[in-house]
């Protein structure tokens, strides 16, 4: 067991010491900047942005490409290339696309620029020993070669922008990071973009006065004054409203905010860090968002692999939840362990952890009703001993659905108040013995104690 509660002894392989890179390179055909060349390692995940902006890695001065133009993305079939919604389009050897990959010597048409896509020799890379960050777990290659550069960041104050599938682990990360740097004593607040109606998102991000509106009886801070000294976690930034988007570039330049109703400015001191399920390349392309807002938070950059791209951190993270929510005493079933690794996760990391809280509260009855034998296009459930409470359950004779909701309720609510209990009352701590988000956390622990 590991200092911080994560237990070695589930890595179910050896860990691997070095991973197989590709590289490539994009080469400018013809124009005033033929020859010019932009390299990129084979690094699953990695970008290289395209256009004319100040945001891309390979910046073009064809007055018909587009700001952003399009992306190439190294995934695990190859060079992936997008064009993202550009004025004058993109072709491959003369065929227009909006997605598709590219292979070794194929000419790629952005606007009027031909580029030529090359693929250099394969190496061997040596991988990092770490497998965690934080509370970010994984000893994927894909995931050991991105705490390196949360380490960086964490010691920086530069703005983060985490982007992901929804479960990934945004969150998590965020509060990994600032629990890592310099302001880990300082606040960590969360504004979450899909949790504010419209008409309270600005005074949310920057308080009010007295009077300022109707509803507004007394002065109230924002988020950013709450996280005055330290960090501010931005949540599904690309839901931000757009008349929004100026005042939150304004605060981020200036440091300063404004309350609404207010004509005084206020210093805060403030890291920002945010999250997004959206590609805000092309949201930026599209209109839906601002180029320069997206230039100011992405200064670093980091995008979070879904779970069927972590290859072997299924097995890992499966038997980490279940001992973190009870299943210490009964070790994980190894066929059920398979099953976890069949299915694809869709949900991510978020799904697998609710699948193995399930799987600890339901019992064989669930298992078979919800998993016929080779059905993998579910979630698969877990075998585990009947007790009072799921006898009590069935005898409501409810429908599967409610009873099944009911059952969750109930095992969510004990293991807060155990978890609770075992740490003292410390929502910090327990959420991170939880293995989960200090925020989500925060929300059972209303969830199931209200009224």
């Amino acid at each position: 067991m590991s200092s911080n509660g994560w237990d070695i002894s589930t890595i179910r392989a050896p860990l691997m010491s070095t991973v197989i890179e590709e590289s490539y390179a994009l080469v400018v055909l013809d124009g005033a900047q033929a020859g010019l060349r932009c390299v990129f390692n084979g690094t699953v995940g990695s970008r290289l942005l395209v256009g004319k902006g100040p945001a891309c890695d390979l910046r073009l001065e064809d007055p018909m490409v587009s700001r952003r133009h399009a992306v190439f993305e190294i995934g695990p079939k190859g060079v992936r290339l997008t064009d993202l919604e550009s004025t004058n389009g993109t072709t491959i050897n003369g065929v227009s696309i909006h997605e598709a990959y590219v292979r070794d010597g194929d000419r790629v048409r952005v606007a009027q620029t031909t580029l030529h896509l090359q693929r250099g020799e394969p190496k061997a890379v040596p991988l990092p020993k770490d497998i965690r960050f934080g509370r970010m777990l994984g000893a994927s290659p894909v995931m050991r070669r991105l705490y390196p550069l949360c380490r960086r960041f964490a010691e920086s104050e530069l703005p983060v922008l985490i982007e992901g599938e929804t479960g990934t682990g945004k969150e998590v990360l965020a509060e990994a990071l600032h629990e890592a740097s310099r302001r880990a004593k300082a606040p960590f607040v969360v504004f979450d973009c899909t949790a504010v109606p419209p008409n309270l998102m600005e005074s949310t991000l920057f308080g009010h006065e007295r009077g300022s509106f109707t509803g507004a009886f007394a002065p109230r801070k924002g988020v950013f004054e709450e996280a005055h000294g330290g960090t501010l976690f931005i949540d599904e930034l690309g839901e931000l409203d757009l008349p929004l988007q100026p005042k939150l570039l304004r605060a981020l330049e200036r440091g300063e905010v404004q309350r609404v109703g207010s004509n005084q400015w206020m210093r805060v001191d403030v890291r920002v860090i945010a999250a997004t399920r959206r590609d805000l390349d092309r949201e930026v392309q599209a209109g839906r968002f601002r180029d320069d807002l997206f230039f100011r938070l992405a200064v670093g950059r980091i995008e979070l692999p879904p779970l069927r791209d972590r290859t072997g951190d299924v097995g890992l993270l499966a038997c980490q939840f279940w001992q973190a929510l009870g299943g210490s005493g009964v070790p994980m079933p190894e066929d059920l362990i398979q099953r976890f690794e069949d299915y694809r996760w869709p949900g991510n990391v978020r799904e697998l952890r609710n699948a193995v809280a399930r799987a600890l509260a339901l019992g064989e009855t669930a298992l078979a009703a919800e998993n016929p034998p080779g059905k993998l296009d579910e979630p698969p459930r877990a075998p585990a001993g009947k007790g009072d409470l799921i006898e009590e359950i069935l005898a409501t004779e409810l429908p599967l659905t409610r009873a099944r909701e009911r059952l969750v309720s109930e095992f969510e609510r004990k293991y807060v108040e155990r978890v609770l209990a075992r740490h003292d009352g410390n929502v910090v701590r327990a959420a991170a013995a939880s293995g989960i988000a200090r925020r989500y956390f925060q929300i059972l622990r209303a969830r199931h104690t209200r009224g």
